[in-house]
């Protein structure tokens, strides 16, 4: 299972959201570092609407999706970007 499946998985179970959306970035960082192409999954970014967050501040939201990931921070994943949202707050 990629990386990305996994917290999509882990995720779901979790937040049971309205919307999820996992983008792989890692193309748009291709160069930045010596020797990185941009392939795999080293940079993503998360966007999720779940009834969890409600009540909940951005930085409360984010740890509690970086809870979740932690562990593929350590298999090579490099960055995230979060968008997390309650249902009814304004969404891109």
């Amino acid at each position: 299972m990629s990386m990305i499946e996994t917290i999509e998985k882990n995720l779901q179970k979790e937040f049971n959201p309205q919307k999820l959306e996992i983008i792989n970035e890692s193309h748009l960082h291709a160069g930045h570092q010596p020797g990185f192409d941009g392939t795999g999954e080293s940079h993503i970014r998360i966007r999720i609407v779940a009834k969890d967050f409600e009540g909940m501040n951005r930085l409360a939201r984010h740890r509690k999706i970086n809870a979740l990931i932690s562990e593929m921070m350590e298999r090579g994943l490099h960055a995230v970007a979060i968008e997390a949202h309650a249902p009814g707050e304004e969404t891109r």
